[in-house]
């Protein structure tokens, strides 16, 4: 029994994972990474500062957009301090509780996320069914409760999983499939019954995921019931193009996390390069593309741009 502890005790540390059998090429990988974190970070400051700057901007449907575009800051950073040291600085052990709080943290801002996107669908499906109820509905209050609510209900539904996490012995491999921690994959690692924890896996992202999924694809059709029943072409045209941007946002989470799933389920033959690559782009890149969609699609925030870049007067 004691030997067993030891053995136990022994692995209560994890080894992240650069590029297999290609170890060079870490240097330029997190060289990359750091790139892309620094232009996510100039996108989203710069997205921040037109809606705070801009007293026009101060309605739902862009306070919703500071929401997400702050969620975009903080999800890939939620792993920059793992993927950094693993690729750069070749620090590639984690103990439990850094993995276990870089769990919460990633599938926590996911859940935020994607919850986030609801709401501003359903912004969207109130601006164009009820453009006389909008503003009186959805107040100040009404955005900051929904913000909240959907903190509450992601961190809710992710913190028992890393608890979970917690409660395993791991006496086996204790190398991890990326530069960072994700539930799946520390659980994999041990040398315990994980049912549990796989059907609380599973449950999770019914609950975030396939619930949001579904509500996301009611109201889209919701919306385009109505769009579609308008009778001027031009202002059809107006209202689709109000939600194409929401619409781009979207796919920009869901595709990625779509693309990662399969992926990791059916490219057990692709190259581990390829995988790592994947994993390493799978959380930044969407922010980093997000403002920019908003930066093009957004009339208001293109020419607050223009105006800074080209020496004009904010606001003017």
């Amino acid at each position: 029994m004691l030997s067993f502890n030891q053995t136990i005790n022994n692995h209560q540390t994890f080894t992240l994972t650069g590029i297999p059998g290609m170890p060079e090429q870490d240097f330029w990988l997190a060289l990359s990474l750091c790139l892309l974190y620094s232009f996510t970070v100039l996108g989203i400051v710069t997205i921040l500062a037109v809606i705070k700057v801009e007293q026009h901007l101060h309605e739902p449907m862009y306070y919703f957009l500071a929401m997400l575009v702050a969620t975009d800051l903080s999800l890939p950073l939620s792993s920059v301090p793992t993927t950094i040291s693993a690729h750069w600085l070749s620090w590639c052990s984690v103990t439990l509780d850094v993995c276990v709080t870089e769990i919460v943290f990633i599938h926590t801002f996911g859940g935020v996320e994607s919850g986030v996107l609801v709401a501003m669908v359903f912004d969207r499906f109130m601006a164009i069914h009820f453009p006389l109820r909008y503003a009186t509905v959805l107040t100040h209050g009404v955005i900051g409760r929904i913000g909240a609510a959907v903190l509450l209900w992601s961190v809710g539904i992710v913190l028992p999983a890393p608890l979970l996490i917690k409660r395993l012995p791991f006496c086996h491999s204790n190398t991890l499939s990326h530069a960072y921690c994700l539930h799946q994959d520390a659980m994999r690692l041990a040398c315990a019954d994980t049912r549990v924890n796989s059907i609380y896996g599973l449950l999770e992202v019914i609950f975030v995921i396939v619930v949001d999924a579904l509500l996301l694809l009611a109201s889209s059709f919701l919306i385009f019931q109505v769009v579609l029943g308008i009778a001027s072409w031009e202002e059809t045209l107006k209202a689709l193009n109000t939600c194409l941007s929401h619409i781009c946002a979207v796919r920009l989470f869901y595709v990625p996390l779509f693309g990662m799933t399969v992926i990791h389920c059916f490219g057990k033959h692709l190259s581990p390069v390829v995988h790592t690559v994947i994993a390493s782009t799978y959380l930044p890149l969407p922010p980093l593309l997000s403002p920019i969609v908003y930066s093009v699609r957004t009339k208001q925030t293109h020419q607050w741009i223009v105006q800074v870049f080209h020496g004009g007067r904010v606001g003017s």
